[in-house]
């Protein structure tokens, strides 16, 4: 690499065969064969590291940097803003993608500082940027309507009823799809509308289930599970497969897909229900913390996530509606 920043700027790093055989490019072959060999790195992983550093190697070339230990915190800084506001060669990275590089630069960085190539690690104290939060998907109460409706598919059958069954208690209690299908017959109490989850961690929670949810629960297992049971060997699950075993964490989002796909409805999850139980309690007035403890989250400050979605709602319907919300 050359050492005169003329004619080039960090933003604007030179050509890619910059920078062969420099110290700073030795000291990035050599990190790079330290992963490929000890650490045993995947080929698509060390490609990205090998590209990340190369544009590294580049514009610290271009701030005037020949070795890895001329490197400074503010050079590092540099490259990161960098990376978030692109060139005239590189377009603006993703906080995400931006965060990987920086992955990237500071194993290097500790690297040479272990094997003795420079005095200190310039990037220990560069934090990554932060990723924008990304609000919870929920639907409208119509949507969920219609996900309900198409969920046994018209037809009156095992499958369709259980399948209603398993929709209706997603929606009606909030349970994760990994806590549906892990609960047993025994966890049920229908007269008195209530559930019995097992949630992360072990810990068992009491959730209410909604008089729609518990008329579907109580058709399935009227009319429909016995006929499952019998092709299996009498598992205590609540909901059963096709051959009388419990139904997979897969085997329901096959079920919830197919909903979808039958209502019109596209980008639907299997945390959709979750989110979609959580925000519609909270905007027709429920306590954050009574949300909280019927979600199981461990904090309030995940569930007010939720608060966000309400928040944004409430400010789409005063925008459209208000006659001086918008000159």
């Amino acid at each position: 690499m050359s050492t005169s920043t003329t004619g080039r700027s960090a933003a604007s790093p030179p050509a890619e065969d910059a920078g062969a055989g420099s110290p700073l490019d030795s000291a990035v072959r050599t990190y790079l064969g330290h992963l490929a060999v000890e650490r045993g790195l995947a080929a698509n992983t060390l490609s990205s590291y090998r590209r990340d550093l190369r544009r590294y190697a580049l514009v610290q070339d271009a701030r005037g940097r020949v070795s890895v230990g001329e490197i400074t915190e503010d050079d590092v800084r540099a490259f990161l803003v960098g990376l978030r506001e692109g060139d005239e060669d590189h377009p603006p990275l993703s906080a995400g993608s931006a965060a990987r590089a920086l992955v990237a630069v500071r194993g290097l960085h500790r690297f040479a500082l272990r094997e003795g190539l420079s005095a200190g690690d310039p990037a220990h104290d560069v934090k990554p940027p932060t990723p924008p939060r990304r609000l919870p998907k929920a639907i409208s109460l119509d949507e969920v309507e219609r996900l309900l409706a198409a969920s046994d598919g018209g037809e009156d059958t095992a499958r369709g009823l259980r399948d209603r069954a398993l929709l209706e208690v997603l929606y009606g209690s909030g349970a994760r799809i990994s806590e549906a299908v892990g609960l047993d017959v025994d966890d049920l109490d229908l007269r008195d509308g209530f559930a019995r989850v097992a949630g992360k961690g072990g810990k068992t929670r009491i959730v209410p289930i909604g008089d729609y949810a518990r008329q579907a629960v109580d058709a399935y297992l009227v009319r429909a599970r016995p006929a499952l049971v019998r092709a299996g060997r009498g598992v205590p699950a609540l909901f059963l497969n096709a051959r009388g075993g419990r139904l997979s964490r897969q085997g329901a989002w096959m079920v919830l897909r197919a909903a979808a796909g039958r209502a019109g409805l596209s980008d639907v999850s299997p945390h959709t229900l979750r989110h979609s139980f959580a925000t519609h309690l909270l905007d027709g007035g429920a306590d954050v913390r009574v949300v909280q403890e019927l979600l199981g989250h461990a904090s309030v400050t995940t569930t007010q996530v939720y608060t966000l979605v309400t928040v944004q709602l409430l400010r789409e319907v005063y925008a459209t509606s208000h006659p001086r919300a918008r000159s």
